[in-house]
């Protein structure tokens, strides 16, 4: 059996030692202690980056799901920050939801992971204060996070559960402030429409923006939408989430 060989059937059974055997040359003892220290720092990655969902659920049913997760997924990084993404990924790609898992889960868990990629992502050097709209270049800053969901994630906790969706949607602006805490306002409609065509049309000027949103709201009039355009981008400008360049 070739190094590699070796290495794949070491892993395999630290991955899962229920069904698959440990290398015959390696004692239990050793193969133990392995065991426990990969699956025991996935598990805290993952517990850290998704405190509220692993709230939700009992000890066993919380690590058959974190050992499904190193079973079935084959992590690119080790960096805890990268996992907590891999783990998001996993439930919206991979996994088979269970009777166990609540059913807002997929978006609970992009909640609180957004929360946590906001916290560390890169600020882009060339974007600075927006002081004025006229004539300028507006972009959503890198730092924040247009958001809707179906459920309303910022309340779920193990004393609130909802069992069905909600009846219009939750709009959120997640966003890292100046003393870099991140922040959470809840939003609109009309504001996640705006932010969401800043957000397809990087540099866009004011005029052209509220062009785009009355093709896609034109019950409203241009001028009707210059004004409540202008006074939430001026808003969320001294928020630090409408940039410029």
């Amino acid at each position: 059996m070739s190094f590699i060989d070796v290495q794949n059937a070491f892993m395999a059974h630290i991955r899962d030692p229920d069904n698959v055997e440990k290398p015959h040359d390696v004692t239990e003892e050793r193969m133990t202690v392995y065991k426990e220290l990969f699956f025991n720092n996935v598990e805290g990655f993952v517990s850290s980056a998704f405190p509220v969902l692993k709230s939700l659920y009992c000890e066993p049913h919380w690590h058959t799901l974190i050992r499904t997760f190193f079973i079935n997924h084959d992590c690119s990084s080790p960096y805890f920050l990268d996992i907590s993404a891999e783990f998001l990924a996993f439930l919206q790609h991979e996994y088979v939801m269970q009777e166990s898992d609540p059913i807002f889960m997929l978006e609970l868990a992009h909640y609180e992971w957004v929360e946590l990629d906001v916290s560390v992502c890169f600020e882009d050097e060339i974007q600075k204060q927006l002081t004025n709209l006229d004539n300028q270049p507006l972009y959503l800053s890198n730092t924040a996070r247009n958001l809707s969901y179906q459920y309303p994630v910022h309340q779920i906790s193990e004393d609130f559960q909802p069992t069905e969706p909600s009846e219009q949607p939750h709009y959120f602006v997640v966003y890292r402030d100046e003393e870099d805490e991140v922040g959470f306002i809840a939003s609109n409609p009309m504001t996640a429409i705006l932010l969401g065509q800043l957000d397809d049309n990087p540099g866009i000027g004011l005029p052209e923006l509220v062009s785009k949103v009355h093709e896609i709201i034109p019950q409203f009039s241009e001028e009707q939408l210059l004004g409540g355009a202008t006074q939430t981008l001026n808003a969320l400008a001294e928020l630090g989430i409408v940039v410029t360049k």
